[in-house]
């Protein structure tokens, strides 16, 4: 077989992965803290992403759907998997077989469970105000769970990244769940909430974004680690006389004679057209501008201050999830969600 070189890369530090989950427990007091991992780890690899943090003390792990609870299989020793969509009709054999739980988020997914007569635990979603997925207040108020073998009853707050009067409704709403539904466990706060304060922790809860380099909230600035390093190989170098241009669109000239780097990176790969006069790479500690446009898989880059710098050398971009989406318009979410497949993915 040909072993061929990605020209993209996402450099994973394990480090930074696992000290993020630590400080994101030590939030959370005394409530345990699990960990969100849909959407294959956010980008970075569902099954590396549970074996680093499984091996931290990280017990309680969240995905979207059956598809990737099953991609988890095995799940490591004493580890526990919630699948947050719940059961469809055609989720039923999975649900019956694979050793995770469903997280009910409907009366017809409530009825679908206790039908089959075989009282397995599940968890359960209840709206407190996002009106996404969860059984209303007063329908789980009203016996609509009764019976049922709930490990966890979750909700989920809609604004915990900002400064909202809806956070404090949220919480109040939920305490009062809490004493009228039973359960062995109540768990409300994801990565912004955790940095709420202790009283939206309750029993367990279940950081995202942040442990994978996201900051939610200011309370957590200084505290959480750059996870993801892109990086992509120089294409080509070549000089760019003044006065002419880069890319769709004429919208980059230069000013005077200039060494160009150009990257085998584009929107295919995630990299978008917003990053275009805001975006930027490294080399050997040396910045690189982005110029021009961002193509389908290709980006150009001013290389004027980087001598030594020749084809097939590694830029890294500039992928601070906070600062960068600022510059960008992307959500911190869009940044890791959106990097691609043609990306090799390496943890050191």
């Amino acid at each position: 077989m040909i072993e061929i070189t990605p020209p993209l890369r996402l450099r994973l530090d394990s480090s930074a992965l696992v000290a993020n989950w630590r400080w994101l427990a030590a939030q959370s007091g005394g409530a345990a803290c699990g960990a969100a991992i849909k959407a294959d780890g956010y980008g970075l690899g569902s099954r590396e992403v549970m074996h680093r943090l499984a091996v931290a003390g990280c017990r309680d792990f969240f995905v979207a759907t059956w598809a990737e609870a099953a991609a988890l299989m095995p799940l490591p020793e004493g580890v526990a998997l919630s699948v947050l969509h719940g059961v469809g009709e055609s989720d039923m054999v999975a649900a019956r077989t694979l050793p995770a739980r469903p997280v009910l988020n409907s009366v017809e997914q409530v009825a679908r469970w206790r039908a089959t007569g075989e009282g397995r635990p599940c968890d359960v979603m209840v709206d407190t105000g996002m009106s996404r997925l969860g059984l209303r207040i007063d329908e789980a108020m009203a016996g609509a769970l009764d019976g049922l073998t709930i490990e966890t009853l979750l909700s989920h707050l809609a604004s915990a990244d900002e400064d909202s009067d809806q956070n404090a409704v949220q919480l109040a709403a939920f305490q009062s769940l809490r004493t009228h539904v039973g359960a062995r466990r109540y768990s409300l706060a994801n990565s912004a909430g955790i940095c709420l304060g202790s009283e939206y922790a309750f029993d367990l809860t279940r950081p995202g974004i942040a442990l994978y380099g996201g900051t939610p909230r200011h309370e957590a600035n200084g505290h959480i680690r750059q996870v993801v390093f892109p990086e992509a190989r120089v294409l080509q170098l070549r000089t760019v006389r003044a006065g002419e241009s880069v890319g769709y669109g004429a919208t980059w000239r230069a000013a005077h004679d200039t060494r160009v780097a150009v990257t085998n990176l584009g929107y295919a790969d995630g990299y978008l057209r917003s990053h275009a006069g805001s975006g930027g790479a490294t080399w050997q500690g040396r910045a690189l501008p982005l110029i021009g446009r961002v193509s389908m898989d290709l980006t150009a880059f001013d290389a004027g201050a980087t001598e030594g710098l020749d084809e097939g050398d590694w830029l890294a971009f500039d992928y601070d999830l906070p600062s960068t989406s600022d510059r960008s318009g992307l959500s911190q979410y869009e940044l890791l969600t959106g990097l691609g497949r043609r990306f090799s993915r390496g943890w050191c």
